[in-house]
C-alpha cells in the first residue's frame, strides 16, 4: 500500500523581485494557471491535481540547483508550446509522440520548455 497519492506541489524559489514577477507572468499569463492563494512571501498556482508554489525570498540562487523537470498534464501540447514560444521562452524539445516502453506500453505526446528560472517543464499529453 502506498502512502503517496500524487504530486501535491512543486516549489520554486526566486532570488529577486524581478524573477518573482516573471515567474508569476509565465505561470499565470502565459500558461493560464489560476492563482490558488497568495501570502507575503509567495503564491500558489492551481494545476488540477497539484500546485506550483513560488517563494519570493531565496535571497540568492539556491545551491541545490533546480528541479530536473516537472510534467504538466495537458490535452494540447501544441497550444502550450505556442503560448510559451509567443511569450519569448525557449522550447528545447519540440512536440513529438513517444511510447514509454513499460508494461503496458504508454503512448504520449510531449514537448519541453524552460521556465523563467531555468526550470525544465514537460508538457505531457496521454494518448
Amino acid at each position: 500500500m502506498s502512502f503517496v497519492k500524487g504530486i501535491h506541489h512543486v516549489c520554486l524559489k526566486c532570488s529577486s523581485e524581478k524573477e518573482y514577477e516573471e515567474v508569476i507572468h509565465f505561470y499565470r499569463d502565459v500558461l493560464g494557471l489560476s492563482v490558488a492563494r497568495t501570502w507575503a512571501e509567495g503564491i500558489m498556482f492551481e494545476m488540477g491535481a497539484g500546485l506550483i508554489e513560488v517563494f519570493n525570498n531565496a535571497g540568492s540562487p539556491l545551491s541545490q540547483g533546480t528541479i530536473r523537470h516537472f510534467a504538466l498534464a495537458t490535452d494540447d501540447v501544441e497550444a502550450c508550446v505556442k503560448a510559451v514560444r509567443d511569450a519569448g521562452y525557449e522550447v528545447f524539445i519540440e512536440p513529438k509522440d513517444i511510447e514509454i516502453q513499460s508494461s503496458p506500453v504508454f503512448p504520449a505526446r510531449i514537448a519541453f520548455c524552460k521556465g523563467p528560472l531555468g526550470e525544465e517543464i514537460e508538457f505531457f499529453q496521454e494518448k
